[in-house]
């Protein structure tokens, strides 16, 4: 059977998930125009690189073989993160942030109306059979606390503190929530038993981890640097600091507090963080992710066409995507090799 891609399952599914949205823009109501107007303008603005609302599509079609069934889900996944990288986007911008013809007070108001209650109003919708409504409700506000818990873990987080078992954790709850949320939800929706259903969560918390990794690295290839000048702590930071020979580990934690500043400072630090021992010990720690990720599908089995896209997309957000650089003369010696 011949895989097809994530992106292609996406192709072939946008109509009707185009379709699907507009449907939910419409439960907002005839009483609020300018409610619909402000979240319709806020989708169209975020335009994600990678269709991962295909992801709930996937999981169903895995337990059931159909798709269309979950469409409403795959608007949720939409919401849900156009929301969260709104916000996120709100609180970098410094009273500066627009999304498209929206000013940030407007942006602010529909990104939380995207976030929950229109979220809500999709689930408990006449397309959702109406004895798992309340169940994926449900789901949807743990996710909230959860993702809320690993943002502000994220936002708390203190280099001199960190550790790549602590990163995880914070990228469980501001990735794996969501993600873990969906594949749940799906499942729910599926009609799939309980022990099912928790190994679906258990895939989405190792996938979110996955896609932050991913997500990470192209933050560094693109050239934004936006985890650098935000001082978040990356598990590529993490990684560094616990391969840092002990007399170096301070000139690491001094770069990440200069790189929210200086350019100078963040071109050194990205050096350190692309040392060959460093990207050596991520490489592996993204390998044994995917690894874990590839055997929960295996465990789950179900529909094999299915089955293909989701390993194919597990495999696709894994990669190793970042390259080494040999570490200058003014910072050599800082990463010890194993």
């Amino acid at each position: 059977m011949t895989a097809v891609t994530y992106e292609e399952l996406h192709r072939r599914m946008a109509g009707a998930i185009a379709a699907e949205r507009d449907a939910t823009l419409d439960l907002l109501g005839p009483s609020a125009p300018a409610v619909r107007a402000a979240v319709a303008e806020l989708l169209d603005h975020r335009a994600f690189a990678y269709p991962l609302s295909v992801l709930p599509l996937i999981v169903h079609g895995v337990e059931t073989g159909a798709l269309e069934p979950a469409l409403p889900l795959a608007v949720v996944h939409e919401l849900w993160w156009t929301s969260a990288c709104c916000l996120d986007d709100l609180a970098d911008s410094r009273g500066a942030y627009r999304a498209g013809d929206l000013d940030e007070s407007t942006a602010l108001l529909a990104t939380v109306i995207a976030g929950t209650p229109l979220s809500l109003l999709a689930v408990q919708s006449e397309r959702v059979p109406e004895p798992v409504r309340a169940t994926l409700s449900a789901e949807l506000l743990r996710c909230s606390v959860r993702a809320a818990e690993g943002q502000l873990r994220d936002l708390q987080g203190r280099a001199a503190d960190a550790s790549c078992a602590s990163v995880v954790t914070a990228y469980l709850g501001k990735s794996g929530a969501p993600f873990g949320m969906i594949t749940t939800m799906a499942a729910e929706l599926a009609g799939a038993q309980r022990p099912r259903v928790e190994r679906w969560r258990e895939f989405g918390d190792v996938f979110g981890v996955l896609w932050q990794l991913f997500n990470d690295q192209e933050d560094i290839l693109s050239g934004r640097d936006e985890d650098l000048r935000n001082g978040t702590v990356t598990y590529l930071l993490a990684c560094a600091l616990e391969e840092a020979a002990p007399d170096a580990t301070e000139r690491l934690l001094t770069l990440h507090t200069a790189a929210k500043h200086s350019a100078r400072a963040r071109a050194d630090l990205t050096e350190l963080l692309l040392a060959p021992a460093v990207l050596g010990r991520y490489g592996k720690d993204i390998t044994e992710f995917r690894d874990r990720a590839h055997r929960i599908v295996d465990e789950l089995g179900g529909h094999e066409r299915y089955l293909l896209v989701l390993r194919d997309l597990v495999s696709r957000s894994s990669r190793l995507l970042l390259k080494p650089r040999r570490v200058s003369g003014s910072s050599a010696g800082l990463p010890r090799s194993r």
